[in-house]
């Protein structure tokens, strides 16, 4: 499975990006997916995860009520709408998929990566 993320980009504080992430095909069971970000100099840190039915999610506080996952099955395409962006949120995004139909925040539960995308927040 090869994952593909784009919408990533620059924007000032304040502003909003979503990002999308498109699978080649689907893994051959039902698995949730999620979002991940890496700041330089820093590890790579959980953002949000979805369920394979997209009905639950869960998100790190640092984001919490400021971005959105959500999915499209028949697509095989998840997104990270993300508001009122912080130049703290500036890294490179990776979208994954994990190895169950759940959420999950720990990054050794996802066995598919995608190349990442750069999101930048100026002040």
């Amino acid at each position: 499975v090869q994952l593909q993320a784009s919408g990533g980009g620059l924007v000032q504080a304040g502003g909003s990006l979503r990002l999308s992430c498109a699978a080649s095909r689907r893994t051959g069971s039902n698995n949730g997916m999620g979002w991940f970000r890496q700041a330089p100099g820093k590890e790579r840190e959980f953002v949000a995860a979805i369920s394979w039915s997209g009905g639950d999610t869960i998100y790190a506080d640092s984001v919490e009520g400021r971005f959105t996952i959500s999915r499209d099955r028949a697509k095989n395409t998840v997104y990270l709408q993300m508001h009122m962006l912080k130049p703290d949120d500036t890294a490179v995004y990776y979208c994954a998929v994990n190895r169950f139909g759940g959420v999950t925040t720990a990054p050794v539960n996802y066995n598919y990566w995608g190349q990442g995308t750069q999101v930048t927040v100026s002040s």
